[in-house]
């Protein structure tokens, strides 16, 4: 009898990758994530290919780079042409279930303007099966709140302010959420993805479970809000001021001079880049708390998995959509061109007896999220389809080393086009498609192309927080070039390529897919 196989995507929200114990985070704790990274592969040096939410999760699940999916930011349309994971496995069979959201606005082409999909942020993608989705403005996981005998505040996201704040207490989170922790949204996210598991027990299934934290606002129910010690929490990586920091680059003094707090804190007032040391380490501390409380949700669903006889027949990858800023570089969020808002988590889990020689290994090779899509079909014995950019990771899983030809660096894309909550087009004056940069880096260096704006170069042996750029240094000048000529090659080898396998001759239409 053929063995059964289930996949279980983990999806959280602005996780950033240094933050896990394994590779020497100094605070966290996450013991049911270790355990699982225990009995699979940690890929340290994971990277989302764009940034925020909408961009990241498009790379994540059609497993293309953003200059070929093109949905930008938040709010843009991804293209109703793109297949993604979901379509591809249910050529297997398999009815992709999502709990959590996807951040996908619809394609304006194929879908009537007047859809309410286009008066937010972003809906689920087409392909899943909603199970668990919270609703186009958390609705769904509001009333539930509500369904439990809380009583909800005027305005629902309240919750999250921390309680007992004096007046003058702002940027604070050391006090928490009015919303117990029986009651939070992590709770409501791994409810009802075992509302789903027990209802498919006796069939193959393929459950993309989405959590929301640590994404803001930045508030966690007892006994998460103080878990950690914040002068236990790392400083900031930071210039000795935000406007030193600016100095670096027009597109960086932007978000240094307009990022808010109140878009991180319900209790936030003035620019994030005035946060002083102090609440910065608070801000990371209920950072951390957040995360463990994901952590203890997901020990409940490897639990179910074991007590019910399918962990050794499930695939599980544990992996984010992009980062968070979190205080470095004066900034907060999800943005630029920085390292923290794109290095991601990567645990993958193959419960198959092939892997049993690598389980707990720490892999060291550059990895792309756009490697997640494939890597699951290669598993489930599906073929990727050819606009797929990434490549499978089973033979870091099955042989402990990456292929021969496997990629030296990494690449990602910022598009900081004006959309209805920021506006960075109208402060730098540029025309909408001239607001993008794209970056490539290896170990050595890190190289940041603007089209209409100076570029960035780090020598990240000497400058490992990339605090120095020494693009306009001659002696630098030689090196810049070169990684210039490799954004190039990357771009032209990973140009669109869905119609450019085939080819028709005098024998007919030619494949060579």
């Amino acid at each position: 009898m053929k063995q059964r196989k289930n996949v279980l995507l983990v999806v959280v929200d602005q996780w950033r990758g240094d933050t896990l114990p394994m590779l020497g985070h100094p605070v966290v704790k996450t013991p049911n994530i270790e355990a699982l990274a225990a009995e699979g592969v940690t890929f340290a040096r994971h990277y989302t290919q764009a940034v925020p939410c909408g961009p990241g999760r498009a790379s994540l699940l059609t497993g293309q780079y953003m200059m070929n999916h093109r949905a930008v930011q938040n709010t843009i349309p991804l293209d109703a042409r793109h297949t993604n994971i979901a379509f591809e496995t249910r050529k297997a069979g398999y009815d992709p279930a999502l709990v959590g959201y996807t951040t996908t606005t619809p394609d304006p082409r194929v879908i009537s303007p007047n859809d309410p999909r286009f008066t937010v942020l972003g809906a689920d993608m087409e392909g899943w099966r909603p199970v668990g989705s919270w609703g186009m403005k958390m609705e769904a996981y509001f009333s539930w709140v509500a369904s439990q005998g809380f009583k909800l505040p005027v305005n629902p996201w309240d919750i999250w302010r921390p309680e007992g704040l004096a007046p003058h207490e702002v940027n604070a989170t050391n006090k928490p959420s009015r919303i117990p922790a029986e009651l939070s949204d992590t709770v409501w996210f791994t409810d009802r993805g075992l509302d789903y598991l027990r209802g498919s027990q006796h069939k193959p299934w393929f459950l993309h479970l989405g959590y929301y934290r640590p994404h803001p606002p930045f508030a966690a129910p007892a006994p998460y809000h103080d878990m950690y010690d914040p002068a236990d929490c790392p400083a900031p990586v930071r210039a000795a001021s935000a406007e030193a920091e600016s100095a670096q680059h027009p597109m960086l003094r932007f978000y240094v001079e307009n990022i808010q707090s109140s878009n991180f804190f319900q209790n936030g007032q003035g620019l994030g880049s005035a946060m002083s040391e102090a609440e910065v380490r608070q801000m990371r501390a209920t950072y951390y708390g957040l995360m463990t409380e994901i952590d203890t949700q997901l020990g409940r669903v490897f639990q179910f998995l074991k007590d019910t006889g399918q962990w050794d027949n499930t695939l599980i990858i544990l992996t984010s959509d992009h980062g968070e800023q979190l205080g470095d570089h004066h900034l907060l969020g999800k943005i630029g061109y920085f390292d923290e808002s794109y290095h991601i988590p990567m645990i993958v889990r193959d419960p198959h007896a092939e892997a049993n020689g690598t389980r707990g290994s720490i892999i060291g090779n550059f990895t792309e999220t756009v490697d997640t899509m494939p890597t699951v079909l290669d598993w489930l014995g599906l073929p990727s389809p050819r606009t797929c950019d990434g490549h499978s990771l089973l033979p870091f899983l099955r042989e402990g080393q990456a292929p021969s030809d496997w990629r030296t660096e990494v690449h990602y894309e910022y598009d900081y086009r004006n959309i209805f909550y920021s506006k960075p087009q109208d402060a730098l004056g540029l025309k909408m498609d001239a607001c993008s940069l794209a970056v490539t880096q290896d170990e050595h260096y890190k190289y940041v192309h603007f089209p209409a704006l100076p570029p960035l170069f780090f020598d990240l042996s000497k400058d490992p927080d990339q605090l120095h750029n020494v693009a306009n240094d001659p002696a630098y000048a030689p090196q810049m070039l070169i990684y210039a000529q490799k954004m190039l090659n990357w771009r032209l080898l990973h140009a669109d390529r869905t119609l450019t396998g085939y080819a028709a001759s005098p024998e007919g239409l030619l494949s060579r897919l």
